[in-house]
């Protein structure tokens, strides 16, 4: 088959979009300003780019459009797709497959039946001999070294799963820095980055430190002046406006569309997935960190009198999951002081689960001289359910708590009426109604900053391994939002600033219930003990030393 001469139009990457866009039954009409946009920069922008749009605004589909306009300008070339995984990677491969089955401009680029032909890798028709093919697809954790490739496509390469922790994100970083040794040494070679950005350390974030060039266009306008603060000036020209707020892709995305997204998401989330701020400088928006915490074994009956804390590398705990913010780590205690002592009370914190996709929250937290130690807290599914009420009465037992406080905002007590049965049949333990007006999230950081600031809430390093383990269960792109330590860190005062909050609401809740007792100082507790103990002791003496004298067998030096 003899190859077309292409019209000159069609070289512009812009032109052969509108072709596609309108050959495509499922599409049938113009691109929108900011698909053109984003074709252009492919073609015409830097050797390295990092191109970051919102979700649903086309990434994938204009890039496996580029890649059939660069094979058709350039059959010799060979392209290189990397995704998270490898089915993703195969599906972009399988698409771009189909458009030069599909489109006729594209016919001549099918592959001959001598040449490489799956959605794996695949040759077009006038490709010359090559160890490698034109088109390969291939997951970020495969095997890339001793492929070859003259433009690489990192299509979405940070995805929840592989980014939730700081370990990961370091992993994730390191494996991409083998595209450099992929790529072959010419002038036409590119390497593209597109996604969206999973965490506030998104990796796409610190490959600008690495000469990569990166472009943003965020679902609403922005100003000048948040662009050059908040985004480093990466934000599209389209995308700015003096009038902040607007939607960027009205035809498609209205402000109403936008507003229910936003309400979806959560404020955190839609600012990641829509609006792509993973400015660092948010990080103080953010007042609840990992690192105020303690994180230390705790026994069920007794506590140390006191627990130092303090951020060093060598106290650093390296083997938790840590899904908090950048820099953000769990550390133990500096030094231990003072005895084993029995804790003065125990409590259990229930937030039954609401409507929706919520979970029943709960945490125990104990009390010991001005400190709050946490053994348990997490998450249930279900609410009102007899397999979850036990499950909760049993976790009294476990820790046997003094008593249950259960929010009765939802259900108008209704969880407490169930409950209750199966306290007496199970664990007799008093309970106890709490019902907040105060917004939810002022409430919870009101109560828990005060503690992470003062080092008073110690945590089991369990329970962190827990909350990461029992959020598996639920889809890859929802499991950070269930976590309680990702609940933690990405609150803020805004009113619906995380997706969930349930787990974070029965931490607060247990340590509110304890706020009253906290205004005590550790050392004077331990000193009022010490003091404690020595009247026992000269209570002991007195009381043999009567004794001995009443029976007449004691020595006198009277």
């Amino acid at each position: 088959m003899n190859t077309p001469q292409i019209p000159e139009k069609l070289k512009d990457f812009r032109n052969f979009l509108y072709y596609v866009w309108h050959s495509l039954e499922q599409i049938k009409r113009d691109p929108t300003p900011i698909q053109y946009d984003i074709a252009g920069f492919m073609q015409n922008g830097p050797k390295r780019g990092v191109i970051q749009g919102f979700r649903g605004v086309g990434k994938s589909w204009i890039c496996s459009a580029f890649v059939t306009h660069q094979l058709l300008l350039d059959p010799a070339k060979n392209i290189l797709v990397v995704s998270a995984s490898k089915t993703r990677a195969d599906d972009f491969s399988t698409f771009t497959l189909r458009l030069l089955h599909e489109l006729p401009l594209l016919e001549h680029l099918k592959p001959h039946t001598d040449q490489r032909f799956s959605k794996v890798s695949f040759d077009v028709g006038p490709a010359p001999a090559s160890h490698a093919p034109s088109v390969k697809s291939l997951g970020i954790t495969s095997q890339l070294t001793g492929s070859r490739a003259d433009i690489i496509v990192a299509d979405d390469i940070e995805v929840p799963t592989n980014s939730a922790t700081q370990a990961m994100r370091d992993k994730l970083s390191e494996q991409i820095k083998e595209f450099d040794a992929i790529l072959k040494p010419n002038d036409s070679a590119k390497i593209l980055f597109l996604g969206t950005p999973q965490c506030e350390d998104s990796v796409y974030r610190k490959l600008g430190e690495r000469g990569y060039t990166l472009r943003v266009w965020p679902s609403e306008t922005v100003t000048e002046h948040k662009n050059e603060i908040t985004y480093g000036s990466s934000v599209s020209s389209l995308c700015i406006s003096d009038t902040e707020g607007e939607p960027t892709e009205p035809t498609r995305f209205t402000e109403f569309d936008l507003n229910e997204r936003k309400i979806s998401y959560g404020a955190a989330g839609y600012a990641l997935q829509f609006m792509l701020n993973t400015s660092l400088s948010d990080v103080d928006r953010f007042p609840l960190k990992l690192g105020n915490l303690i994180v230390h074994d705790i026994d069920v009956d007794m506590a140390p009198e006191k627990l130092i804390w303090a951020q060093s590398p060598d106290l650093e705990w390296t083997n938790l999951p840590c899904v908090g913010l950048r820099g953000d780590r769990f550390y133990r205690p500096m030094k231990v002081v003072g005895d084993m002592v029995p804790y003065t009370g125990s409590v259990l914190a229930i937030d039954p689960s609401g409507r929706g996709k919520d979970e029943t929250g709960y945490a125990v937290a104990k009390m010991l001289n001005g400190n709050l130690y946490i053994p348990d807290a997490g998450g249930l599914s279900g609410g009102y359910e007899e397999d979850t009420l036990l499950a909760l009465v049993r976790l009294a037992k476990l820790h046997k708590v003094n008593k249950i406080v259960v929010e009765s905002n939802f259900g108008d007590g209704m969880f407490t009426q169930l409950i209750m049965p199966l306290l007496r049949r199970e664990y007799p333990c008093s309970i106890e109604e709490v019902r907040h007006s105060q917004q939810k999230e002022k409430r919870i950081i009101d109560t828990l900053e005060p503690l992470l600031g003062g080092h008073r809430l110690i945590i089991d390093p369990k329970v962190i391994e827990k909350d990461f383990k029992t959020a598996q269960k639920y889809p890859a792109e929802q499991q950070l939002h269930y976590m309680l330590c990702h609940q933690m860190t990405r609150i803020t005062s805004g009113r619906g600033s995380i997706r969930h909050d349930d787990r974070l609401d029965a931490l607060s809740i247990a340590c509110n219930y304890w706020v009253e007792q906290m205004a005590q100082d550790v050392n004077e507790k331990i000193e009022d003990r010490k003091q404690q103990l020595l009247r026992e002791e000269l209570d002991k003496f007195k009381d043999s030393y009567y004794k001995r004298k009443n029976n007449k067998n004691y020595i006198s030096w009277i």
